[in-house]
């Protein structure tokens, strides 16, 4: 499929992997929402891109459908859309003080993380299926991020692997049972990337971080992530997949 003159919408779009995915989509020809929980963040890249901004909460029922409303009122029923969401804070199960992990924060991880690229899944998709065929065959794309955590989670690390995981299960029963309505599922599982969250840490733990990829021994650059989402939107036999963006790196236990 391509992208030109298509309705994208694109969570977590205020930064990041999000914020670049929603460039390169403008770039491209898209008509791009902007969903994000940081209104601020959210107008700012869409008022650059020629874009729309849309106040979503994604682990929210309602809120989600607002927003895909919004953006349905604004570009017409999105044939693209990209999960870009998401959370990771660290804590181990049982920490070294041997309290348990409040079962509030494992939730939360996999409600904004998992529920939530369900829940854009389950919005997209049902508007897609309505959509008229293109020349192809094809009604739309849909692209989640998983990440290398969901094959190799650290310690520490098992709300955001059991949640990245899921995405990564979700892809391919999505993709089967949209098979019939010419809409794909796929996932990218990012490794290391220069995202706010990495670039937050200490110049010593980048540094060593970047490091301990084989090749190329850098933090990927979002710009890298987004440029996977054009082809696979581009590419019709990329389906039910879940493609590593990574540099080769395995993660180590801790």
């Amino acid at each position: 499929m391509q992208v030109k003159g298509h309705a994208a919408i694109v969570t977590g779009g205020a930064s990041g992997l999000g914020a670049a995915t929603a460039r390169a989509l403008a770039k491209a020809g898209a008509k791009v929402a902007v969903f994000d929980v940081n209104e601020a963040g959210a107008r700012e890249v869409a008022a650059e891109i020629g874009g729309v901004a849309a106040v979503c909460d994604v682990a929210d029922a309602k809120s989600a459908e607002a927003a895909v409303a919004q953006a349905r009122s604004a570009h017409g029923a999105a044939r693209i859309a990209i999960n870009c969401a998401g959370i990771g804070p660290a804590a181990r199960i049982v920490g070294k003080d041997g309290a348990p992990m409040a079962l509030d924060q494992f939730r939360r991880v996999i409600e904004v993380n998992l529920i939530g690229s369900f829940n854009i899944m389950r919005l997209a998709a049902a508007d897609m299926v309505g959509l008229e065929p293109l020349e192809d065959g094809e009604r739309g794309v849909i692209i989640s991020t998983a990440s290398v955590a969901a094959f190799e989670g650290q310690i520490g690390q098992a709300a955001y692997s059991a949640s990245k995981g899921g995405i990564v299960a979700l892809s391919l029963p999505a993709a089967r049972e949209f098979a019939r309505s010419g809409i794909r599922v796929n996932a990218i599982a990012p490794g290391l990337f220069a995202t706010p969250l990495l670039l937050g840490m200490p110049q010593n733990v980048q540094d060593s971080l970047a490091a301990s990829v084989p090749f190329p021994s850098r933090f990927g650059k979002p710009e890298e992530y987004a440029a996977t989402v054009l082809h696979i939107i581009s590419n019709p036999m990329i389906n039910g997949e879940c493609i590593r963006l990574d540099g080769a790196l395995r993660m180590q236990p801790k």
